[in-house]
């Protein structure tokens, strides 16, 4: 697909809108008109659209309607279970979220890709870069909608994450329909119902990502002593039958409750670190426990002298989790001010959760910032732990986009700023 260039370095603008009509044709133009506002009369180069499966009748529409508002502008989106704009969460009811961005010295590269378009596992990074269309030497960031039944995820970012290793990549599984009833890709003027979607973004334009993958931890962290692929056999000296004992006499009634249903284990990504707070675990489920020998399977393949730990998960433990996400951004980012957020939540947080709308966006804006905040609830979402990019359940994948001219530079000892010499 062509790659539209924007000139120029004026200030970047984002809007964003949701709207919960019931018809499409008017949530769109409610939507736009309230972005283009936003805009302040600056053109739009980017859209990007989440509309809820309520409206599928009408999803070969959505990419002619837009246009109507929006010209030639760059369209991405995809189907949900639910829709997020303007930092407002529309579940159990139809919605359209749309934002809109104005993005001088911003390379903007949509794709489409079908599972026959995957390179093979074995592939070098070239295949992949002529998949994207960007070389990875342009340092894209990349948002990516693939379709759930029709696109094998985790082999799609598996393979960016080799062929982009300095890249940023956030997204979500596309959401809200079925065998019967397609999920919805929209791309460039195109409607699809199956493969994935996405932009990548090179230039003057920077993606931070935040994940809260929603658990706490419980008791401490273990070092697996023996394993088999994602049997845990051994946990230092014990077994995770004896560990688990242990945790649950120990635990109150609250994570005893929640050992019996909604028990998970976080494995460090980082092999170096030595201590652990929120981000560093990869949060994977626990699928059964062999009662004679002790052992536990879990959602991900292990290694002997991988650290892991315990979590828990309910609504206060997520909104801790949240909570202590950001601020950690906060502390390592004093200085950075991001112009627009991207919000990928998992279909089973909101109001499933946390039994009330706009819990995380809320959250987002009250710590963070209060700019233009436009996502979906996903069907996974996509995003990186420890350097690397995993699908996740039950998460809040945050992409913070800002300029790359307006980070300030990293301190470096020596400088005049520093009063060191050399």
């Amino acid at each position: 697909m062509q790659t539209r260039v924007v000139q120029g370095t004026g200030v970047m603008r984002w809007g964003s809108a949701v709207s919960d009509s019931a018809s499409l044709t008017e949530a769109i133009e409610q939507a736009s008109e309230t972005v283009l506002d936003q805009l302040d009369g600056r053109p739009a180069d980017l859209v990007m659209t989440f509309v809820s499966f309520h409206h599928a009748p009408s999803f070969y529409s959505v990419n002619e309607l837009l246009q109507k508002y929006f010209g030639d502008a760059v369209i991405v989106g995809c189907s949900g279970g639910g829709v997020i704009g303007g930092g407002n969460e529309v579940e159990r009811r139809p919605g359209v979220a749309i934002a809109a961005a104005s993005l001088p010295g911003v390379s903007i590269t949509p794709f489409h890709i079908s599972q026959d378009d995957l390179p093979t596992p074995d592939s070098p990074p070239g295949p992949w870069e002529d998949l994207i269309g960007v070389p990875a030497t342009e340092d894209p960031s990349l948002i990516l909608l693939p379709d759930p039944l029709s696109v094998e995820a985790d082999r799609l970012i598996t393979g960016l994450d080799y062929a982009y290793p300095k890249s940023p990549k956030i997204g979500g599984l596309a959401s809200g329909g079925s065998q019967e009833t397609p999920h919805a890709l929209f791309i460039a003027g195109k409607t699809h119902r199956s493969g994935a979607v996405g932009v990548a973004l090179t230039g003057d334009i920077e993606i931070d990502t935040i994940v809260a993958q929603g658990c706490r931890p419980v008791g401490e962290p273990m070092v697996v002593t023996e394993c088999e692929r994602n049997v845990i056999k051994r946990l230092g000296d014990k077994t995770p039958l004896e560990v688990l004992k242990d945790l649950f006499s120990n635990g109150d009634e609250q994570d005893r409750l929640l050992m019996r249903r909604a028990l998970h284990i976080g494995v460090v990504m980082d092999r170096l670190a030595t201590s652990f707070g929120a981000g560093d675990f990869l949060i994977r489920n626990v699928m059964g426990l062999d009662e004679d020998t002790g052992a536990l399977i879990v959602g991900e393949t292990l290694q002997e002298g991988q650290v892991v730990q315990f979590h828990l998960r309910d609504a206060e433990a997520a909104r801790e989790d949240l909570a202590a996400v950001l601020d950690r951004y906060l502390e390592d980012n004093p200085d950075r001010e991001p112009a627009a957020a991207l919000l990928f939540s998992c279909v089973g947080r909101g109001q499933h959760l946390f039994r009330r709308p706009n819990h995380d966006t809320e959250l987002f804006e009250e710590m963070v910032a209060r700019v233009p905040l436009t996502g979906f609830f996903c069907n996974g979402e996509i995003g990186p732990v420890g350097g690397t990019t995993f699908l996740h359940g039950y998460t809040s994948s945050f992409a913070l986009i800002g300029r790359r001219s307006m980070r300030p530079e990293p301190f470096k000892p020596g400088s005049p700023e520093s009063g060191l010499d050399n």
